[in-house]
């Protein structure tokens, strides 16, 4: 599958399957940390969490910390979730996953991971070095970043 970039007026977004996903973070063995969070703009407990990322993500702009937003919103839903990035001016890497079955590439992401969202995993060197299921506060992720960006 190729990649499709998409050019609005704000933040691009780029439709990705999963191997192209892992390209941006897995296959990364540097030390920066990259932080990955998977939402949906018709998921509540991600549209309320994502102010906290984006406070982290300004927060370590210095560092080697990156922030990756995975839209699981059907490609159909494009314009929904461009409309979403550019009024919560969320960036600076957004991507949609257009994963095919999910069930394929769950377990591939963590064993544990049910599926549900907002989840989120972090990766540093190639290898996983966090993950979790369900929404934070603004304390929990700044501290889990901090113990990871070490």
């Amino acid at each position: 599958m190729l990649l499709f970039p998409v050019f609005f007026s704000g933040n691009k977004i780029s439709v990705v399957n999963f191997e192209q996903l892992q390209s941006y973070t897995v296959h990364k063995t540097n030390d920066t940390l990259y932080v990955v969070n998977f939402w949906a703009t018709w998921c509540d407990p991600c549209v309320k969490e994502i102010p906290f990322f984006q406070q982290e993500y300004k927060k370590y702009a210095r560092y080697k910390v990156k922030m990756i937003y995975v839209s699981m919103n059907s490609v159909k839903d494009l314009s929904k979730v461009q409309n979403f990035v550019d009024n919560q001016k969320l960036g600076p890497l957004v991507l949609l996953l257009n994963g095919g079955n999910p069930n394929d590439w769950i377990n591939k992401v963590d064993s544990s991971w049910s599926g549900a969202i907002p989840a989120t995993v972090m990766y540093k060197f190639g290898k996983k070095v966090y993950f979790r299921e369900g929404d934070f506060t603004s304390a929990s992720l700044e501290k889990v970043i901090q113990s990871k960006n070490k």
